[in-house]
């Protein structure tokens, strides 16, 4: 699986946005650099579920110590760290 840098962005987004309607909030405005538990649209549960379907669906194998804020906090971090992990 390849994908450009705004495909991953937008998957990433379109994800927290329906994770967040689910919640009956609307997370469409949420910007790129923004810290995701921070935001409010999602509670934890669906942080969760969002690092699980991140794992999955890039194929990534997340070890524990890779799930923290600078991988995975905002849709930046998340887009960064698929390319850099599908770089080599």
């Amino acid at each position: 699986m390849t994908f450009n840098k705004d495909e991953i962005r937008q998957k990433i987004k379109a994800k927290i946005i329906d994770l967040a309607a689910r919640l009956g909030n609307d997370a469409a405005e949420l910007k790129d650099d923004e810290i995701i538990p921070a935001s409010g649209f999602l509670d934890s549960a669906a942080i969760l579920e969002m690092v699980v379907w991140y794992d999955e669906f890039f194929s990534m194998q997340l070890k524990q110590e890779e799930i923290n804020i600078d991988n995975l906090g905002s849709i930046d971090a998340m887009t960064d760290y698929v390319l850099s992990r599908h770089a080599g």
